[in-house]
């Protein structure tokens, strides 16, 4: 299981779940990320890290996160989707924060199904160098490729900001415009933005959104992406109440040193210190 510098604890009570989800099936290009929630809680290790965001917040003493394992992906997608779409709702139920571990970015559909039973007004940050707002692709209405175009369709979310987006092609910019979605590509970006969200928020994390340099663990190496420094920065400068996030698409065959994993790891620590902060604020 996760170790989070020491902060994962054994309780029936808790603030915020771990979960993983060792799925690749809708990749498109290479598979390996079903491999990504195992290599995540090991670069966790307590050995290596220690329980404090920079911010200060002690996620072993300040917060109760624990592990939940991962959720059953054997048999065919339909099912592995509504096992995790439960899996989900179970967490919300006790009003905690999921923080769920993939797996390729198809996940984020059904996860944001499960989210929509509980927040009537919900909005989505997506880090990306893809807007993985295509109809379909290769045939596959539910690739990795076109998760946010099936929440758009379906109304999960108020409100889509996208950032890190360095691919995007004119179909998917088409489905953009039609749905209102804010698009910040890396190309514009000359000043990192500071983001305030009215609802309640969900952050969808995609390693591609990274800088190959600092993240080379993904299936899609888009060069020209942001900085691991970058991305700390903007968490720590969100004004939202993040109630989830998913981080996605590591694919540990091609991070042999690690490094993404432990972007990874950073990055979660960061999020769940901005949701501790955010509730100690009031």
């Amino acid at each position: 299981m996760s170790d989070f510098g020491g902060a994962i604890k054994k309780s029936d009570v808790f603030d915020l779940a771990i979960l993983g989800v060792p799925f690749d099936e809708k990749s498109c290009f290479l598979r390996g990320a079903a491999s990504g929630p195992q290599a995540i809680r090991q670069a966790s290790t307590g050995k290596a890290l220690n329980p404090f965001t920079e911010l200060g917040i002690d996620l072993e003493t300040e917060v109760t996160i624990v592990d939940l394992g991962d959720v059953d992906t054997s048999g065919d997608v339909d099912k592995t989707f509504a096992r995790l779409e439960e899996a989900v709702i179970k967490i919300l139920e006790k009003k905690a924060v999921p923080i769920i571990l993939g797996g390729d970015h198809s996940i984020t559909f059904p996860i944001l199904k499960a989210f929509a039973r509980f927040f009537s007004k919900l909005d989505l940050l997506h880090f990306d160098a893809h807007p993985d707002l295509y109809p379909e692709l290769y045939g596959d209405r539910f690739s990795h490729a076109c998760p946010f175009a099936r929440i758009l369709e379906a109304g999960l979310v108020d409100r889509l900001v996208q950032i890190g987006i360095r691919a995007a092609t004119p179909e998917q910019r088409q489905i953009a415009s039609k749905f209102g979605v804010t698009m910040m590509e890396m190309k514009d970006l000359k000043n990192l933005p500071s983001l305030e969200f009215t609802n309640p928020l969900y952050i969808s994390f995609d390693l591609d959104s990274l800088d190959p340099a600092f993240a080379p663990g993904v299936a899609h190496h888009e060069p020209g992406g942001l900085t691991t420094r970058q991305v700390i920065d903007l968490i720590h400068e969100l004004k939202a109440q993040i109630v989830g996030l998913d981080v996605v698409e590591l694919n540990p065959t091609r991070d042999p040193s690690g490094i993404t994993a432990a972007a990874a790891v950073k990055i979660i620590k960061e999020v769940i210190g901005q949701i501790v902060l955010t509730k100690k604020s009031g």
